[in-house]
């Protein structure tokens, strides 16, 4: 294929550009202010948003069912149906940002999904929601790896992880307040009214991204080295307002600049280079995603078939997701503490493992001691997977990488709430979740083989 070097002039030396920029020594020796944690709480705050409409399903499934009079298997489709929505949005959102830039595609994805939950709120029939369910999957796709991008290429290597981490923890945040939301409004107003503060909330998001710039090292990638100038400028007058003393100084060879002279970034991912980071990335995903959304999905669902009403249902499921705010701080502490892969490693083979015993659980009192137990460690492995994966590729495809990955998680996650009620009709609980935690250790595998530790590394050095 043909390379892309960016735009070009007669005379225009692009790597003494780039070296006089010297962007990643720049931006490694901030110091970390209160405008970086700005810009971290806007992304978390739109992160949260996604999560919530993405967790809905869990709470609203039920009186879904009932007012449609759906089947198991009906069911299942409607909430495998975002996570198709996602593969696409993943895959192209991805390959968009490393080609126009982050800030754009970050912007429209809010507007894909809080436009769908709106439509959602007044649909009419199970093909009006699966439609709506699957343009709500599509923003949300587009949202998550290019948020990953995003901010691990403003954050400095030694506090990466740690932000990182707790970006995703602001997931176990979103599904509690979704969950809360569900428990007070449901009741009184019914699932339509979930869709529609789903909306507000995308249209609140969307005017709190204003502030969030474009990355530098995009611009650098793209040897657009006048407006990555700009941008580091801007950032470090920024950050000294708020530091309120003299920057650090630069280390002029501390780290050697990225390549910008590139392939097509999906030539780049299955190179001889990067194919094993790919491989692992690809794995993880799809195997981790298949067992995590093939039970959490049903999980208040098993529970109010176990006896328990809607509402209890509901609130238990929220009981035990209050276990994962723990579970991400414990993951984003660690992965600064011994490194990305034995915390990626070591969550997921405990989340598998408590897979299986909650398929053993047979009555309520036990489903939600192993559940609650389950999603700190489920929520601390999603923290462990978000950090790491964005790092192992380079800038100028990364969005593409975070993004296939992405896309083969959701393909993972659509099928698995589709295997779990098959497998509980045909074979009962144990053989169903024996299924997803199996699929959680091939994912262990893979990183523990092919992936590279990136602790402590600035971005261009991982990538080297």
């Amino acid at each position: 294929m043909a390379e892309i070097t960016g735009p070009a002039t007669p005379g225009f030396d692009s790597q003494a550009a780039q070296e006089r920029l010297n962007l990643a020594s720049r931006l490694e020796r901030l110091p970390l202010t209160r405008y970086q944690k700005r810009l971290f709480l806007i992304i978390a705050t739109a992160w949260l948003f996604d999560s919530m409409d993405l967790a809905a399903l869990t709470f609203i499934l039920d009186p879904i069912s009932a007012e449609f009079s759906l089947t198991g298997t009906q069911s299942g489709l409607l909430a495998s149906l975002s996570f198709a929505g996602m593969v696409v949005g993943a895959s192209t959102a991805g390959m968009l940002a490393d080609r126009f830039g982050r800030r754009p595609v970050f912007v429209t994805s809010m507007l894909c999904w809080g436009f769908a939950s709106l439509v959602a709120a007044f649909s009419w029939d199970l093909t009006s929601l699966l439609v709506c369910r699957f343009f709500i999957g599509v923003g949300m796709g587009a949202e998550f790896p290019v948020a990953q991008s995003l901010l691990s290429e403003f954050v400095p290597a030694r506090s990466r992880g740690k932000y990182l981490g707790f970006l995703e923890g602001f997931w176990p945040i979103g599904f509690i307040t979704c969950g809360a939301v569900s428990l007070l409004v449901v009741p009184a107003f019914g699932w339509r009214a979930i869709f529609v503060i789903m909306f507000v909330l995308s249209l609140y998001a969307l005017y709190l991204r204003r502030a969030v710039p474009e990355s530098a090292r995009w611009y650098e990638s793209r040897s657009r080295f006048d407006k990555a100038e700009q941008t580091i400028e801007y950032i470090e007058n920024e950050v000294a307002k708020a530091y309120r003393k003299p920057l650090p100084p630069v280390d002029e060879t501390k780290i050697p600049a990225q390549s910008t002279v590139q392939r097509a970034p999906i030539s780049e991912l299955v190179s001889r280079r990067y194919l094993p980071r790919t491989i692992m990335a690809w794995s993880l995903w799809f195997t981790v995603l298949l067992g995590y959304y093939g039970i959490t999905t049903w999980q208040s669902k098993l529970l109010a078939d176990s006896g328990m009403s809607i509402a209890s249902s509901i609130g238990f499921v929220l009981l035990m997701a209050l276990w994962g705010i723990p579970g991400f701080l414990t993951a984003s502490f660690l992965l600064e503490k011994i490194g990305r892969k034995p915390v990626v490693i070591g969550f997921v083979l405990l989340s598998a493992i408590l897979s299986y015993v909650y398929g053993l659980q047979t009555s309520p009192a036990g489903l939600i001691t192993v559940g609650s137990a389950m999603q700190f460690v489920y929520f601390g492995m999603w923290s462990a997977l978000y950090a790491y994966t964005p790092e192992v590729f380079a800038t100028r495809f990364r969005a593409t990488g975070c993004g296939t990955a992405s896309a083969f998680g959701r393909i993972g996650a659509l099928v698995g709430p589709l295997i779990v009620p098959l497998a509980l009709s045909t074979w009962g609980h144990t053989a169903a979740f024996t299924v997803a935690g199996l699929s959680m250790v091939v994912g262990a595998i893979a990183v523990a083989f092919l992936g590279p530790e990136t602790k402590n590394k600035a971005l261009e050095e991982v990538a080297r």
